[in-house]
């Protein structure tokens, strides 16, 4: 018998309260010293780990500081600064163009609505939620892989498109709740709830979950197979 809003809505407070007792201290796992920072992390981090990324940005950062100094930067060395994040190329260009676009649009300030994040070239819903959860303290889901693949096993949404999913989750749970849910999720997806190998046996939503047993299910097995996220 398939669940009710109410019944979602229950089951739902009852995942995220697990999540954030079970993680209570996740945080965005990007170093980051300001929204300009954290925007230009977050784009490097597509098909990248944020420790991948983490390892590329300071020389970044330390030669181009701000919108104004990555606007004026050679593609040539950006790209040999970000080139162990993977689509390198495609990566420089983006985030020379949106510095450009900061400093045209914006003044060189990051925005700080969803409908100005979005008009910055790079930038998608995962990537302006994230900026704005982070940095400006704006209520909104980030649903990067980990959310996706999360909603689906815990039957909190169906669909595969993204924004889909954000607008499913936004209706299972409380505003105040959408940044910590984020990382709760993610924090989750990252430790146990893998793509491949699940550690059932070792997740504390175990009673919770309709995917429960897709993973190793046995205690002991299961607890070799939790990851420490490592920034």
């Amino acid at each position: 018998m398939s669940e009710g809003l109410a019944e979602s809505r229950e089951r739902a407070a009852e995942i995220l309260a697990t999540l954030e007792e079970t993680y209570p201290k996740v945080q965005c796992g990007l170093v980051h010293d300001s929204a300009f920072q954290l925007l230009t992390a977050t784009i490097l981090s597509a098909q990248c780990t944020d420790r991948g990324v983490n390892q590329v940005t300071p020389k970044l950062f330390a030669a181009y500081p701000t919108a104004e100094d990555l606007a004026q930067a050679d593609h040539g060395d950006v790209e040999k600064i970000i080139h162990s994040t993977g689509f390198y190329q495609v990566k420089a260009d983006r985030i020379i163009s949106m510095s450009r676009m900061l400093l045209i649009e914006y003044a060189g300030q990051v925005p700080s609505t969803l409908d100005e994040l979005l008009t910055l070239s790079g930038v998608g819903r995962k990537t302006a939620n994230v900026v704005l959860g982070e940095w400006f303290g704006v209520p909104g889901i980030t649903v990067d892989t980990h959310v996706l693949r999360l909603s689906r096993r815990l039957g909190l949404s169906n669909k595969t498109d993204p924004a889909k999913v954000e607008a499913d989750l936004c209706e299972l749970f409380d505003e105040t709740s959408w940044i910590s849910l984020s990382r709760s999720l993610i924090g989750h997806g990252r430790t146990r709830c893998h793509a491949r190998k699940p550690a059932c046996g070792a997740c504390p939503l175990g009673q919770l979950c309709p995917s429960f047993g897709e993973g190793e299910i046995d205690p002991v097995l299961a607890s070799e197979l939790v990851k420490i996220p490592q920034k």
